[in-house]
């Protein structure tokens, strides 16, 4: 026993320690992705834009097309289609400055009786104090912080100098990636052939972003549309972009839903001065986001990405937490990736199941017990000699 007991404590030793380094690893993997995350978001916003524009290329091959030329063709229609909607956007937006002292008086002229009311219990709670407090004056120093908002929008992309590095190095590294697929592919195959199978990850992963992107698209789209025409008919000015804005600003997971009804609502302080055109525009952006999460988003979505609604909660806080918007913009794709991941190795079976919303089945430790064999029982001795001949019959 005492020869047996080493070798196996020894192969337990081992096991503690790979078990030890794997977490090292993993944690120094998140920190680096913390703090060289403008070099991660541009990567991943690459991939994710060559993933969705490689069928096009494929199309062109089909055609006979060299992939090089058609690589370079729909990556600068993407970019300027790209720019052109953020200069029509900017263009929208530009008077926005301008209209800034009509919605702070609209919105003070709102919010008055609650700041009355605010005010009030103020007085009523400092009365309450001790006399003796009261004569005590102690001078204050109020430290007035900036919002936070600002510097969460931009917690992941970094500078402003990061940000204009990684726009420019986006459509390069986007060409690169689209040419090279085979190779890429290729060195995947040698490198991890051996322990997945690289065509299906690479099959499944593919799927996963075309679905979620045109899914959200879809989704977005028709919330938009929706979100438009009940502007429309409550006579908003600038009914269409606000509407498709926030179409698709109802998409974002958690803060969507106010994000989506912040915009009309202060649009239409400058316009309406009763209730029934705000309860309709709420009551339809409420409306828009239940349909969506409930019903549109598990059925359009939910099967391509596979993730239950606990784990898509708990990724969207962590990789909010690590890339602030960037990462809740990403956060159900990325989830969705390491689950697949996971997928790749039969030993993380049962995590990757905690985080899919259909669990793949596993066999149970009493599935293995019932089919072990019966044990033998032995035989009664024979009373007479038994014949060590054996007769064989031939059919």
């Amino acid at each position: 026993m005492a020869i047996d007991s080493e070798p196996l404590a020894e192969v337990q030793y081992l096991r503690k320690i790979s078990a030890f380094l794997t977490v090292v690893v993993i944690a120094v993997v998140f920190a680096f992705c913390y703090l060289a995350s403008t070099f991660f978001l541009t990567i991943i916003l690459a991939s994710l834009l060559a993933i969705l524009i490689d069928p096009i290329i494929c199309l062109a091959e089909r055609w006979k097309v060299n992939r090089s030329i058609s690589s370079a063709l729909v990556v600068v229609v993407v970019m300027v289609s790209l720019g052109a909607g953020v200069y029509w956007s900017s263009t929208r937006l530009s008077d926005l400055p301008e209209s800034l002292p009509t919605y702070t008086s609209a919105l003070k002229r709102v919010l008055r009786p609650l700041n009355q009311k605010i005010e009030k219990v103020q007085e009523s709670a400092g009365s309450l104090t001790t006399p003796d407090a009261k004569k005590k004056k102690i001078e204050e120093v109020a430290i007035k912080q900036g919002p936070t908002w600002p510097s969460y929008l931009i917690q992941g992309v970094g500078s402003a100098s990061s940000i204009l590095i990684s726009i420019g190095v986006l459509p390069f590294m986007v060409f690169f990636l689209l040419v090279g697929k085979e190779r890429t592919y290729n060195t995947f195959q040698c490198w991890l052939g051996e322990r997945i199978a690289v065509a299906q990850f690479s099959h499944r992963l593919t799927t996963m972003v075309r679905g979620f992107t045109i899914g959200n698209l879809v989704v977005g789209g028709v919330m938009s549309a929706a979100t438009v025409g009940v502007l429309l008919a409550v006579h908003l000015p600038g009914a269409v972009p606000i509407g498709i804005l926030s179409g698709f600003l109802n998409l974002i997971p958690f803060l969507g839903l106010i994000l989506a009804s912040l915009l009309p609502v202060a649009a239409g302080l400058l316009e309406f001065s009763t209730v029934g055109p705000f309860a309709a525009i709420l009551a339809t952006i409420v409306t828009l986001h239940v349909i969506s999460s409930s019903f549109l988003i598990p059925k359009l979505i939910g099967s391509r990405v596979n993730i239950g609604p606990v784990t898509a909660t708990l990724g969207v806080l962590f990789w909010g937490w690590l890339w602030g918007a960037m990462g809740l913009f990403l956060a159900i794709p990325l989830t969705a990736f390491v689950k697949l991941i996971l997928d790749c190795y039969p030993g993380m079976i049962h995590l990757s199941n905690l985080m899919s919303e259909t669990p793949r089945p596993v066999r149970s430790w009493r599935s293995f017990i019932s089919k072990r064999p019966a044990p033998t029982v032995p035989l009664p001795e024979p009373k007479e000699p038994v014949s060590t001949q054996t007769e064989v019959n031939v059919s």
